[in-house]
């Protein structure tokens, strides 16, 4: 089997009262305990590459890795998708170097740019055989290149959603309902919260139609735990609870996004394996201890909030 789209994906999971994970890639470790792990427990699943996994990595590397893993598991329906495209020309690049599925993000602009703009991704992926999602609503938190303040914030005006959705030609639609991006959503002592009323409202205006959640990490307290009793410091990390997301995937939610939370299990296996292997330099040990930390994350995460096991 080689790269798909996300079309039959969205369709099904979307049929099926399930989510299909969207976890970020950056080297050969990560993409390997994702893969992984979607096919013990045969799962679809998308791996997304962001504007700083293509700086760190390039490109060519990335769909390299991607092809592997499709190589190992044929199996495994596995889109390749761009994850917060700025503009129409990194759009352009990642079709045109074998990405199934980009993301153009114009929701920091007004209203009328980011249709223009969206539109016109639209159009010349679709020429291509690739798959479009936009964003409409803006999600605070930092993300690689993506950095929006809390009071920039803005949840998705379901009013607004079927006049983008027609004028742009996107084929699924990433809403701000109140997930945040970073491990550091929400301030100590808050409640986090994802805005379900909102959610079923773009559903009436929408009905059948693909919806996303970005910033959607959970930061596993366990893996923080890990990281500061080894040497790390991360103080009032948290993240969206998952059962909120579960009811999310039971909706019209067909593709969640994880990163924060592969990160947190990578750094907690290395540091935890230099802690207890102080003698150790060869970088295949303590990343791999990594890598199982994050094949556990996907593995939990399937099962347990996007409900995508045995749904190949």
């Amino acid at each position: 089997m080689s790269l798909v789209g996300t079309k039959e994906m969205f369709e099904k999971a979307y049929n099926g009262g399930y989510a299909v994970g969207a976890f970020n890639v950056n080297n050969m470790e990560i993409v390997q305990g994702i893969t992984e792990a979607a096919a013990e427990l045969h799962s679809p699943v998308i791996l997304q590459a962001s504007a700083g996994a293509r700086k760190y990595a390039n490109s060519i590397y990335l769909v390299k890795l991607v092809e592997a893993a499709v190589a190992l598991h044929p199996e495994v329906p596995i889109a390749l998708h761009l994850d917060h495209g700025a503009d129409f020309e990194v759009c352009k690049d990642c079709i045109d170097s074998g990405f199934t599925s980009v993301m153009i993000d114009g929701s920091s602009k007004p209203y009328e740019e980011n249709v223009e703009l969206s539109a016109k991704v639209a159009e010349y992926a679709h020429a291509h055989n690739v798959v479009v999602e936009a964003e409409l609503g803006t999600l605070a938190g930092v993300e690689d290149d993506v950095s929006v303040a809390a009071e920039n914030a803005q949840y998705t005006d379901p009013a607004q959603v079927v006049d983008f959705v027609k004028k742009t030609g996107v084929d699924s639609l990433a809403i701000a309902i109140g997930t945040s991006h970073g491990a550091y959503k929400f301030k100590p002592g808050t409640q986090p919260h994802i805005r379900l009323d909102i959610l079923e409202e773009i559903v009436k205006e929408l009905p059948g139609f693909p919806i996303v959640l970005h910033g959607s990490s959970s930061v596993p307290q366990e893996y923080v735990k890990i990281i500061n009793a080894n040497g790390g410091g991360l103080q009032d990390a948290i993240g969206i609870p998952e059962d909120q997301l579960r009811e999310a995937a039971k909706s019209a939610v067909c593709k969640i996004n994880i990163d924060s939370d592969l990160r947190l299990g990578m750094t907690a296996g290395i540091r935890q394996h230099f802690t207890e292997h102080p003698e150790h330099f060869d970088p295949r040990q303590y990343i791999g201890d990594g890598r199982k930390y994050v094949k556990d994350i996907v593995h939990h995460k399937i099962i347990n909030v996007l409900g995508s096991e045995n749904k190949i």
